[in-house]
């Protein structure tokens, strides 16, 4: 009794598929029950076959003998999952990577939705809208109150006017040349 189709392309070293092609091309022939001959098929192969080819046994790995030192400066054992290596990332790693990524933007989106957030540019105009009117406030503020001071303190209502007009513009000057940073 010979072997099966799969059994003889262990034998041989080969696939099932290789050992189907060269019963079918006339390479080697099955017997009536439909096995294989092993020593009569590897005959056949050689005798029909233009590169002959003998089975091939397991490579064979030379491992050299640790030495103490080699065990002393061995790296520590890597973690049993697989990695694959992209330019020094692990496939692993640039899924971390991408789900940190995705649950930050889902932080700042919900921070948004909920109004924690709010737009830089909007920030920046209503900052700058809020500066003009506390300018504006103050440049105004002389000529309401500086006839109330005059006639409290008993001096000349347009000179206290003057006065303090030039006191607020030169502290505004100050002010103004602080230059407030959004980040």
């Amino acid at each position: 009794m010979g072997l099966s189709i799969r059994a003889y392309a262990r034998h041989r070293g080969v696939s099932h598929v290789a050992v189907k092609k060269a019963i079918d091309t006339g390479r080697i022939t099955q017997g009536a029950d439909g096995t294989i001959d092993p020593e009569q098929a590897d005959r056949q192969w050689e005798q029909n076959t233009a590169s002959p080819r003998k089975p091939s046994p397991a490579p064979k790995v030379a491992v050299a003998p640790k030495t103490p030192r080699a065990v002393a400066q061995e790296p520590p054992p890597e973690s049993p999952t697989p990695t694959l290596s992209t330019g020094g990332t692990s496939l692993l790693q640039a899924r971390t990577v991408n789900e940190v990524v995705k649950a930050q933007t889902n932080k700042v989106r919900l921070a948004r939705l909920k109004g924690d957030l709010v737009d830089r540019s909007q920030a920046i105009a209503h900052v700058f809208r809020l500066a003009r009117t506390e300018r504006d406030a103050w440049l105004n503020w002389p000529a309401r109150i500086s006839a109330q001071m005059a006639a409290k303190l008993e001096v000349d209502a347009h000179a206290l006017h003057v006065a303090i007009e030039a006191a607020v513009r030169e502290h505004l000057m100050e002010l103004g040349e602080l230059r407030a940073r959004v980040d």
